[in-house]
């Protein structure tokens, strides 16, 4: 069994910049997406990021495009996600998931396509 695990939330003003990480364990399948996701209380969880870990490819939705950028560690099997100029509507739970699915160019930003999810870190963007 898989086990991610996101790190790095927390508490920020407005313009302010975040990093998560995001590790995963126990990973055997040959393919690896991996998902940045975040979450308010009442909405549906919203997919930020999609990235094919074997080439090194990222996919970053619309919403973030421009403030958000996706790296990764092969070494440590990690995969970050960089937040600058935060927005108060950045606030949410963010969560990190993996999937050994076959998707096109673009990746996907589905939920329900990844099947391995970490706990969540939470980001609070104050004004």
């Amino acid at each position: 069994q898989a086990h991610v695990k996101e790190s790095g939330g927390g508490s920020v003003q407005v313009g302010g910049s975040l990093r998560l990480s995001c590790s995963i364990s126990g990973w055997t399948a040959r393919r690896l997406w991996m998902g940045w996701f975040r979450q308010v209380p009442g909405k549906e969880r919203e997919g930020i990021s999609s990235s094919y870990i074997p080439d090194n490819s990222h996919y970053l939705a619309s919403s973030v495009k421009g403030r958000f950028t996706v790296s990764q560690s092969r070494a440590d099997d990690i995969l970050y996600l960089q937040m600058d100029n935060l927005k108060p509507d950045d606030s949410g739970m963010y969560f990190c998931a993996a999937s050994a699915g076959i998707f096109a160019y673009g990746g996907t930003f589905r939920p329900q396509d990844y099947t391995d999810w970490g706990p969540g870190t939470q980001v609070t963007v104050s004004s």
